[in-house]
């Protein structure tokens, strides 16, 4: 009875999966309380309990009244059971109640040979324990050999009382040794209303990979109009797949998107081509592609490879077909190959790293190749020795721009010190760097460059801490001031190129980084002293309530490095503050203020309220006086909220102050009962097309509206979907 109970498990646990219900479970799904089977029978063995019995010891014995048969894994009740010991068929008839772990069955009549080990359930009705799901059926024939035979069944995972939706088939068959069961002639109701025929189709029944059609994606936008993806899965082998999905757009016409995947014990990769002949949104001819490939591995113990290449057609492909790899407001593609080494002291990287660079910007310069290599040893008495070094080629897709190869080497001995109530450093670099640059006539760059700088780095901090009151419950105060003392030697570095190096823009943690720029062809020189202090509130489940950390720069000597120059003596004051107001209420806020003009240079804040994981309102502001000589002032708001039984609202507004205009407006209504879901979503935003100047849009917006028959994540998503820590995107 064992293997043919599970077999029959399998196939009503399986056919839920095959059908994508089980998300919805969790919500409204009570399991039945399994049978106890404890018992201290052994396998094959059986104990029956009637009210009255007559047996026949070589013929047979039959059982009336309250008919109860265990065995180890399975209890069977019943009005009335025959066991024939010639044949070794029991029949079971009356009431019969078949229960295991995982389901329980009742029918009128339930027969089981031994010898053949097959069973045949007639006119039943079965429901999961374990799993929602439940059904009728008008004979269940199950066997060691002929596998599981269901006839006029049916399945659904909705409320017993509450059908919204049932599959009915003629024929369901599961097969011993294959990996798909069959079903014949499916209708698919709605309320009682047929809305689906299918004559025939196949579905997995185990947990190994399986080719077949996945779930169409259907959407609609002004770009693309309505449109429809039809996902194909072909498993090729255990350990590669492939994906095709054909995808229809009104606008457009015929793109097909294909997704290869490979694992292997030590290396695993993905490539993914699209391609659409012929955009008929397009005043000529014009076919649109993009490709990316990606693989991570490891050769032998130490060796790692890795590749991250993608490339397009054009400028608009994202903004226009959309990606489930980059976003609309992305300005590079990366393409990058690599070779890395680990041990325990030596790490080497050697990669190289170019971009496909969308639209009229500037033409980033590529590292082909480069190669760091970093060491690191204890040298005695707690003090350590490390070495960084870097070999680089750069280059720029613009012929007329200056090539450089670097060359970088930064030997250090530093000595550190940490305990649970203090830490200290000290440390002492020379930074050498040697430049042979090309493709430089007209300008004030020099072939041949040597710079060789001196830095000392001074660092300490304590922790104190005390019992205190946080709003009338105890808690523990503590006060971790900070002071650092960086000296950086000076030297000319205006004829040096720009190769991979931007300005940095600092925190309240980024005060202590040592570095104002990115990248090595500026290092500025430094005489200054940094000032920092944290002070945390802790509640006694060790939960953090309060913190606020500040922190300034104070400038001993005037930068000479051009690119560093400051008008102020001293930093912005940084300030960082995490708030938790009570158990509901959450405040996180991060500002630099200038103390010679009391303005506020950068700032962002987030309140959040969340009554429950559903009931959420969250609005945010961030705020930069001069971002590459552009002001930013924007205030976004999301929120969350059940309307009503199985009924729930997202919406987020995103607004521009500076431009008084909406940047992104997005809300959607989803519906989730027992055993389906609805989702209606729609949202306007702008669409940052590139003109054919390559010049970005800043005024046209897009607008769609999709509708899904499985469950989404509405809060997040959209362009500025709903996330914690609390900042903008």
């Amino acid at each position: 009875m064992s293997s043919i109970q599970n077999k029959q498990i399998i196939f009503i646990s399986l056919l839920l999966m095959s059908i994508g219900l089980a998300d919805a479970q969790e919500v409204c799904f009570v399991p039945l309380p399994g049978p106890i089977l404890e018992n201290s029978l052994l396998e094959g063995q059986i104990q029956v309990k009637a009210e009255d019995s007559e047996i026949n010891q070589d013929t047979f014995a039959q059982f009336k009244g309250k008919v109860e048969i265990d065995s180890s894994q399975v209890k069977i009740k019943a009005d009335e059971a025959l066991l024939n010991r010639q044949t070794q068929t029991l029949n079971a008839t009356g009431n019969v109640s078949f229960q295991d772990k995982n389901i329980t069955v009742s029918s009128q009549s339930v027969q089981l040979n031994r010898i053949s080990n097959e069973l045949l359930i007639e006119e039943s009705f079965y429901q999961l324990n374990s799993v929602q799901g439940h059904g009728k059926a008008e004979k269940i024939s199950l066997g060691a050999t002929t596998g599981i035979n269901l006839i006029e069944s049916s399945f659904t995972s909705c409320p017993v009382d509450d059908e919204v939706w049932r599959i009915q088939a003629s024929n369901i068959e599961i097969t011993p040794d294959q990996s798909r069961g069959v079903v014949k002639h499916a209708r698919f109701y709605i309320k009682d209303v047929p809305v689906l025929y299918l004559p025939y189709f196949s579905f997995p029944i185990n947990d190994q990979k399986q080719s077949g059609i996945l779930y169409p994606i259907p959407a609609s936008n002004s770009s693309t109009g309505i449109s429809i993806e039809q996902p194909v899965f072909w498993n090729i082998a255990p350990n590669y797949d492939l994906t095709f999905s054909p995808r229809l757009m009104t606008e457009r016409g015929l793109q097909l998107k294909t997704e290869f995947r490979y694992l292997t014990e030590q290396h695993s990769g993905q490539a993914n081509i699209e391609y659409l002949p012929d955009d008929r949104d397009l005043d000529t001819d014009t076919e649109r592609y993009f490709y990316r490939f990606f693989h991570s591995g490891q050769i032998g113990k130490n060796w790692r490879i890795n590749a991250d290449i993608n490339g397009l057609s054009d400028d608009n492909y994202i903004v226009d077909l959309g990606s489930d790899y980059f976003n609309r407001a992305d300005t590079h593609l990366y393409k990058t190959l690599g070779l890395s080494y680990f041990s325990q002291n030596l790490d080497v990287t050697a990669q190289f790293r170019d971009f496909e660079v969308l639209g009229n910007y500037p033409d980033s310069y590529r590292a082909l190749p480069e190669i760091r290599l970093n060491y690191l040893t204890p040298i005695g008495l707690g003090a350590e020795f490390q070495i960084n070094s870097e070999l680089a080629y750069f280059e720029n897709g613009e012929l007329d721009n200056p090539t450089a190869t670097r060359f970088h080497i930064a030997p250090t001995v530093r000595y550190p010190f940490k305990n649970q109530w203090s830490e200290f450093l000290a440390e002492a670099t020379v930074l050498h760097t040697r430049y042979i640059q090309e493709n430089i006539q007209d300008s004030a760059l020099a072939e041949n460059v040597s710079r060789t700088l001196g830095q000392v780095k001074v660092y300490g901090s304590l922790a104190f801490e005390r019992p205190a009151s946080w709003f009338g419950t105890q808690a523990t105060q503590t006060f971790e001031p900070k002071v650092q003392y960086l000296y950086t030697s000076f030297e000319d570095q205006n004829n040096i190129g720009l190769y991979d190096t931007t300005r940095l823009f600092n925190d309240s943690a980024g005060l202590f980084r040592g570095q104002e720029f990115t990248g090595l062809d500026r290092i500025s020189d430094n005489n200054q002293i940094t000032v920092g202090m944290t002070s945390r509130f802790v509640d006694n489940n060790n939960q953090e309530r309060f913190k606020l950390s500040l922190g300034q720069i104070f400038y001993l000597k005037d930068n000479q490095v051009v690119d560093a120059s400051k008008v102020d003596d001293r930093s912005a004051l940084a300030a960082e503050l995490d708030w938790q107001i009570g158990s509901k209420w959450y405040v996180h806020t991060q500002a630099q203020v200038s103390t010679i003009t009391d303005k506020v240079e950068r700032s962002s804040l987030s309140l959040e309220y969340q009554l429950a994981e559903n009931k959420i309102m969250q609005i945010n502001h961030r705020y930069v006086r001069d971002l590459s000589s552009e002001k930013i002032n924007q205030v976004g708001i999301t929120a969350s909220w059940p309307l009503a039984k199985n009924w729930q609202w997202v919406g987020r507004w995103y607004h521009d102050l500076k431009l008084n205009r909406t940047v992104e407006s997005y809300t959607g209504v989803q519906y989730e009962s027992c055993c389906w879901t609805v989702s209606f979503v729609a949202q306007r935003y702008l669409s940052n097309r590139f003109d054919d100047n390559g010049a970005q849009s800043t005024d046209e917006f897009e607008s769609g509206f999709n509708v899904y028959f499985t469950t989404r994540n509405l809060l997040r998503e959209g362009l500025f979907g709903y996330r914690r820590p609390y900042l903008l995107n």
